[in-house]
């Protein structure tokens, strides 16, 4: 029995969210999850012949929350998302608190063919999508032989 009291049910979800809070506290790092996930907003980025493609996942902010920039080849979104719980003042008891809030900024290097004059960025549906054109003499095309 003093094994039970000395150690919660499910350690391994107690040492996430004592990590969580850490990480929190510190500022170390806005993750969602902790280092191994990487942070918020989640990103997916790939490339076509023709450009470069970056998916940022981040619902429940304003699109003039965000901002986007690209200098000399490196692309930030940066921004902050509100949190929902109630004030400190409140006296309310958070018993699980595990949606992202505060400031974030998210970095992507990009590759040397990428054009700073061929940059758009769209969100939709809590989903925020940056493509970055390649500049035409980067593209592959076919030689003809004569």
């Amino acid at each position: 029995m003093f094994y039970r009291s000395v150690f919660p049910r499910d350690l391994l979800s107690e040492l996430d969210r004592l990590q969580r809070e850490m990480q929190q506290s510190y500022e170390f790092s806005p993750s969602i999850r902790g280092l191994a996930r990487g942070g918020f907003p989640a990103m997916n980025v790939g490339n076509t012949p023709h450009s470069v493609e970056i998916y940022a996942f981040a619902p429940g902010i304003d699109p003039a929350a965000i901002d986007v920039q690209l200098e000399k080849g490196v692309l930030t979104i940066a921004g902050e998302r509100a949190s929902l719980m109630p004030p400190k003042e409140a006296n309310a008891t958070v018993h699980i608190d595990e949606r992202f809030s505060g400031r974030f900024r998210r970095v992507v290097t990009l590759s040397d063919d990428a054009d700073p004059n061929g940059v758009s960025a769209k969100y939709r549906d809590g989903v925020l999508h940056v493509s970055v054109q390649r500049r035409q003499a980067a593209q592959p095309r076919r030689i003809s032989i004569e």
